[in-house]
């Protein structure tokens, strides 16, 4: 049995049992949800990240049975072929872990929905995760089990017939990752990923002048300037979900002309915000940069200094090859330097050589909008 077929089937399994009432089909509708509703939902979520945990096992994990229900709920396209490619990154985790001298023999996940969301067919769910794994005695003087507490966000479509499909879950919490969280990309198509090249941090002779272009870059850094510090009221807030600079960002771009790229919220190559969600390029650093260079909204520049007023900074603090920050120029002075305006933490005009001189280990992006 090929590894596709294998996976897939274990998903069918796991979440084919996981369903909806009835009622799932006016929530949609209304924008209300009941318990049961919810307690769907959060099945749902056990059964992937079950799945998650179980590809670390170096045993079989024992399943709790799913409550029944009537109406089922089901991963989408997008999300399936997502989740088997991250379940062949968990296994290969789980190698790397036996070579350091590290298994798991058991798990226990449960997950708990908390704040939920539903607007014109579109569920935004806030799970928690609590995962138990027993060590694998290998050395003899491991303790007996290791535990977590992780917070994920889902996205729900709601079909005909009041079925709902999990397109998206991303983890929101900082700092290091869960041991099941995988290193994987939501994206519909096997392509490479849109590369972005790290521009130069030594203040060039000769001045670089910003050509006109299709935006308004004014607009964008008006709007930046304006709700650097009194966030705008229309737009949520991710500070409390990996952090708020790429929302931001993303707002003044849209001020400035960039319209909506409509899709499947996971794919990197739509880009929009509406009253219910967004898609992942609209907040993640990563994603938003992978968008950018696929859609031709902007380019890389080969120094930073080459910025202009509306052009865009990412940074990679720890050089791991994954961006962590966004900004934006909202000031350039009459000798060439380009000063930033971001959130988290919220800054007004910070000048491209306060920030490397803060971070020189770091490697920056210049993106000319």
């Amino acid at each position: 049995m090929t590894f596709r077929s294998a996976v897939g089937a274990a998903l069918t399994v796991a979440l084919s049992a996981v369903a909806l009432p009835a009622s799932a089909a006016s929530a949609a509708q209304t924008g209300v949800v009941d318990g049961a509703t919810a307690t769907s939902f959060g099945q749902l979520a056990d059964a992937v990240l079950t799945e998650r945990t179980a590809a670390l096992l170096d045993g079989q994990q024992a399943r709790r049975a799913a409550a029944p229900a009537t109406k089922k709920a089901r991963l989408s396209t997008g999300l399936t072929r997502t989740e088997n490619t991250a379940l062949s990154t968990l296994r290969t985790r789980k190698a790397r872990l036996a070579a350091l001298g590290e298994a798991y023999t058991n798990a226990d996940t449960k997950v708990t929905v908390g704040a939920t969301r539903v607007v014109d067919g579109h569920a935004t769910v806030q799970a928690t995760e609590t995962t138990t794994l027993t060590y694998k005695k290998i050395r003899g003087d491991e303790p007996a089990t290791t535990s977590f507490q992780a917070h994920h966000e889902l996205s729900f479509t709601a079909g005909t017939g009041g079925k709902w499909e999990l397109t998206g879950i991303r983890p929101t919490d900082e700092g290091p990752t869960a041991i099941n969280e995988p290193a994987t990309v939501s994206v519909k198509s096997a392509a490479a990923l849109p590369s972005a090249t790290p521009a130069a941090t030594s203040k060039p002779s000769q001045q670089v002048s910003k050509p006109a272009g299709a935006y308004n870059y004014a607009a964008m850094a008006t709007y930046a300037e304006k709700y650097w510090s009194n966030y705008n009221p229309d737009y949520r807030k991710f500070n409390e979900a990996g952090g708020d600079c790429t929302n931001f960002i993303s707002q003044a771009l849209k001020a400035g002309g960039w319209k909506h790229a409509p899709g499947d919220a996971v794919d990197y190559r739509t880009w929009w915000y509406d009253t219910s969600t967004q898609a992942t390029s609209w907040v993640g650093a990563n994603e938003w940069s992978w968008f950018t260079l696929d859609a031709k909204r902007a380019t890389n520049l080969a120094n930073v200094y080459y910025m202009g007023v509306g052009d865009v900074m990412q940074m990679d603090f720890d050089r791991d090859g994954s961006k962590d920050h966004t900004m934006m120029v909202t000031y350039r002075s009459s000798s060439g330097v380009p000063y930033m305006t971001y959130h988290s933490v919220n800054t007004y005009r910070k000048s491209v050589a306060s920030i490397i001189a803060s971070n020189p280990n770091s490697l920056y992006y210049a993106y000319r909008t």
